[in-house]
């Protein structure tokens, strides 16, 4: 008789109501995988937009009438409950996380088979729900401050969307990373970016930071929208911008724009994709358990009200992350 296993799948574009709760066979690993037993996984914004298909250029890559993935979910923490006779980095017991975009997702359901390279052993000092609102947010952030970004200790580093899924993990980074961190946020998520460490705090309903004459060596849009003149002037004279999110105009504006910005002046402007990679998430791992950054949870649901779920993270006003969890039995 063939396992099952609870899962949210999809098989159409559209809204939250097209996710249903099913039934469906229970993955086996292949030689290079692990079969993780998923304690809680967290919806990002980009699960968003691959849920509605919209705008229409993202199904080049999420499946074009159709989405390719079933069961949708990037971000999941577990425990390791079988292994493929490869695999050399994972045992039975062991207690992970990672980023599924990198595999085929599936993190929305009870377990989910993954190579081992799209995984690494939790943080220590985490619970699962914790856990699971970590692996992409925080690389992202990571990815567009030092990577992209080239951060240095002692630089203005200004944080545009701080409160945010990448934006909260974005003022950690910058600050553990030795920046003078700006964030701006609204009126009601002030207190939190300031509890995560930020040096000082802009509200965007009081004050546009383009506007004010400062100048920063490092500006990291994670969500929200400005010309990208605006953040052209609000950049020091070799100051780099960076977005991660935002609006669908902002980033097309960092992509098209930013790299001919950047060949005929000395500030370099651009777009970012995420490059998903252990190394990264053990770094996170390494920030996470040395007390230097902390992941935020909005509120949780159980696997069941995932288009609930979907419903509250597509208003874009959660503070932190959104977590669904499963309910655990001894299987």
């Amino acid at each position: 008789m063939t396992a099952t296993m609870k899962a949210i799948v999809t098989t159409k574009y559209g809204s939250p109501e097209v996710l249903q709760l099913a039934e469906v066979e229970k993955p086996t690993p292949k030689n290079n995988e692990v079969l993780i037993k998923v304690h809680a996984a967290a919806i990002t914004a980009g699960d968003v937009i691959v849920l509605k298909g919209e705008p229409f250029v993202t199904r080049f890559a999420t499946g074009l009438l159709e989405p390719k993935n079933m069961i949708p979910g990037k971000e999941m923490a577990g425990r390791v409950v079988a292994v493929g006779q490869n695999v050399t980095q994972f045992q039975l017991g062991d207690e992970v996380f990672g980023d599924l975009s990198v595999a085929s997702w599936g993190a929305f359901a009870e377990y989910v088979a993954v190579p081992e390279s799209a995984i690494a052993l939790k943080p220590t000092n985490l619970t699962f729900e914790e856990a699971a609102a970590v692996p992409e947010s925080a690389v992202v952030a990571l990815q567009g401050l030092r990577d992209k970004g080239k951060i240095q200790p002692g630089q203005k580093v200004l944080i545009n969307g701080a409160s945010g899924g990448v934006g909260l993990y974005a003022v950690q980074i910058a600050k553990a990373l030795g920046a003078e961190v700006t964030a701006v946020c609204s009126t009601r998520n002030i207190e939190l970016v300031c509890l995560l460490g930020a040096d000082h705090v802009i509200d965007y309903t009081q004050e546009d930071f383009t506007q004010n004459g400062q100048q920063y060596d490092l500006i990291l849009a994670a969500n929200g929208y400005h010309p990208i003149s605006d953040y052209k002037r609000a950049l020091s004279p070799e100051g780099i911008y960076v977005a991660t999110g935002g609006t669908m105009t902002q980033s097309l504006q960092a992509t098209m724009i930013g790299p001919f910005i950047s060949m005929t002046g000395r500030q370099k402007m651009g777009g970012m994709l995420v490059k998903p990679n252990k190394n990264d998430l053990v770094f996170i791992k390494d920030l996470i358990e040395a007390g230097k950054v902390k992941p935020v949870i909005d509120r949780c649901y159980p696997l069941s009200e995932a288009a609930d779920a979907y419903h509250y993270m597509g208003k874009g006003r959660a503070q932190g992350k959104v977590v669904i969890t499963m309910e655990q039995n001894n299987q």
